[in-house]
This record gives C-alpha cells, structure tokens and sequence, in this order.
C-alpha cells in the first residue's frame, strides 16, 4: 500500500469513526435514556466495512459519510415527530375525578379525602408553574419508569426508595405472574424482567394507556428518601455500587485516601455523597436511587390518577388495590425488602446523618430536592 493510500484510509476511518460519535449523540440527546441508546447500539447500522477501512478508497468513504448523515437526519425526523403527536397529552382543563364504583363502604372515607387533598395540590401546583412548558421532556424520558398492567388497567411509576420493590410484586400477581407478593424474590422483582414498561409500546399504545389507564404515583419525603438510598447502596456490601459510585467519589472528594479505599469504592461517607450530589461536574453520572422525583415521573406532565406516600404506605396501596378491583385476598405487602434487621429511615434517623453535613451544604441539599417538596407539599426539613 503506498503513502497515498494509507492516509486516505486512516483519513476515512478518522471519518467514519466521528460520524458514529456524531449519530449516537444526537440519538441519545433525543431520548434521553439510557435503554434507548442500549437499543441503538444494537441496532447494526454501522456499514459492515468500518471494521476494514483501510481498504476504503475516496468514493466508498463518501457513501459512508451519505450513509451516516442520511440514517442521523432519519432519526432526529422520527424522534421530533414522536414529540410532536406526544404533546396532545396534556393536563385537562379541570381535575379529573377518581373512579371509584369499586369502593362500597366508609372505610377508606378518610383515605379518599386525604387522597382528594393530594390530587388538588399538585393540579394546581402545575396549573400555576407548568404553564410555560418549563417541565416538558422528551416522550420516552418522561414514560420510562412507568410499568404497565393491562389486566386491571394500571400504570405504575417507580420511585426507587418509596415501596418500589412490593409495588411490583404486586403487579406480577395482578398480571397472574405469581401466586403471592411474599414468594417473589428481591432479584426476581428488579432483574427478572417479568413486567413491561409504558417505553415498550408503539406510540398509539403509549397514548391510549396514558388516557384511559389509571395512573399512580407513590412517593417519599426526599430527605428520607435520599438517606434511605445512600444507606442501602453504600453502608452494605453491593458489587455495583461501590466500584461504580464509591470509587469515584473516594477518587475526587476524599483527601489522602487510602489504597484499599480507592480500589474497592467501599467505606463512601455521607458527606462525600452529598459533595457528590451537590457537584454539577460529578466524576459518575446520577442514578434513579436519587434522583429527583421530578424527573422521574414528570408530574406536571403525566396526570396521574393517584397519589400514594410512603409515609401512609400501606393505607394508600390498599386503598388504591380496592379502587381498582384487586383480589379481595391481595394486601400490599409490609415486609422490608433487603437488610430487614436495620432501622426503617425515619425523621430521627436523617436527623443524625444531616449533623455530618455543614448548614450550608444541608440547605444546597434541600434545594436540589425544592421541587419535590413543593409538588408534593412535603414539609421543609431541619436545615
């Protein structure tokens, strides 16, 4: 091969490697998650032949570039009309009303009201503050925590740290996936796969379950929330976790750190969590254990029908299981998912890791957390 052709070669391959970056780029700014870059990289649109550029002569290498910047303009064009058809879902005009035929006593009176008080609340907080669209997202970023049950017509979002895990042995056993909530293992829940997601579903599917589906929401005192996660994920041994989190954070935010330290990840503070939260150039990206409510479920975009708490779990699910017709056997289970011999995350207990933080990182904590608090209408914590 001689000169010539070995720098138009490793030009071309130069090339054809940006044009890829570029590709996937634009894909994932458009989408906005990671399960649908996952899906991108497995689709094979590369041409066969990148792997072998330095056979490529100027005109092949001209195709490629037609190729890649054709299939990006494809793609961008899909993605802006999805978006386009996905904004006739809308807050409605007026408050929509609960459905509730199924419930035929006074038990749950008190519940219903306390219920009513939620869905008020956070109509008219987005009435007021979701008038300029500030709280728009693209369509499979604001869909893709929200599983499906297509028996009895649920749509649940997950909201790691506020009951998520028993949330979802439940609908394996109204989807007839399992017998029993108490049967169903942690892995089986989280890594089974067994439930399907609204972001699974073609376009008209995806509309036509937000609009006739009932939607519900179960959520969580964000200081509670935010120290149930880092003790969970950094206080107990996790083979995720600590290489991927914990060695970062140890890396940037740790002074002298030891050797043992930094090559296990274990051991994180939670003090060097919060600089890590607080840091807008963290070394590892956010994680849905953490990450605000907001941009979870985007309540401002998504009307949803019910509005659970943890703090009132178990009424509210049961509740909620009445309304809309589950087994009369079928109680929200109770138990504790993983480490069952620690405190439960309480008032008293954020109180003591809230004392490793100065006033002012415990203020900045509060405010990366501000529209959680007032959607749901969450007391300020002791900052």
């Amino acid at each position: 091969m001689n000169p010539r052709q070995v720098f138009v070669s490793v030009l071309m391959f130069g090339v054809a490697g940006l044009l890829l970056f570029m590709y996937l780029q634009a894909w994932i700014e458009e989408q906005h998650t990671e399960v649908m870059a996952q899906h991108l990289l497995s689709q094979d649109t590369a041409p066969k032949n990148w792997s072998t550029s330095l056979k490529l002569d100027e005109r092949e290498a001209a195709e490629i570039a037609s190729f890649s910047m054709n299939r990006l303009s494809e793609e961008q064009k899909i993605s802006k009309l999805l978006l386009k058809q996905f904004k006739q879902v809308n807050l409605p005009p007026k408050l929509l009303p609960l459905n509730k035929s199924l419930i035929k006593d006074d038990r749950w009176k008190s519940t219903d009201e306390t219920q009513e008080k939620r869905r008020s609340f956070l109509y008219d907080f987005c009435k007021t503050y979701g008038s300029e669209n500030r709280f728009r997202a693209h369509l499979v970023r604001t869909v893709y925590r929200i599983y499906v049950e297509d028996r009895h017509q649920i749509l649940y979002c997950e909201v790691p740290k506020a009951g998520c895990s028993n949330w979802k042995r439940v609908l394996m056993v109204l989807s007839g996936l399992a017998p029993s909530a108490y049967n169903i293992t942690h892995d089986a829940v989280h890594y089974g796969k067994h439930l399907k997601k609204l972001d699974s579903y073609d376009l008209k599917g995806i509309h036509t379950r937000l609009n006739t589906y009932t939607k519900a929401i179960f959520v969580r005192n964000p200081m509670e929330r935010l120290v149930s996660a880092f003790r969970d994920k950094f206080e107990h041994p996790n083979s995720y976790y600590h290489p991927v989190f914990g060695k970062a954070i140890i890396k940037k935010y740790r002074l002298n750190a030891g050797e043992e330290a930094l090559s296990t990840g274990s051991g994180v503070t939670f003090k060097e969590f919060i600089q890590y939260l607080l840091d807008s150039k963290r070394p590892v990206g956010m994680d849905i254990h953490w990450e605000q409510i907001s941009k979870l479920c985007y309540p401002c975009f998504i009307n949803y029908d019910f509005i659970g708490k943890f703090e009132t779990l178990e009424e509210d699910a049961n509740y909620f299981l009445q309304l809309i017709g589950a087994p009369a056997e079928l109680k929200f289970p109770s138990f504790k998912d993983r480490h069952s011999t620690d405190e439960r995350t309480n008032t008293d207990v954020v109180r003591q890791y809230l004392k490793e933080l100065s006033s002012t990182e415990r203020q900045l904590t509060y405010n990366f957390y501000y529209l959680d608090y007032l959607m749901f209408n969450y007391t300020s914590p002791f900052v």
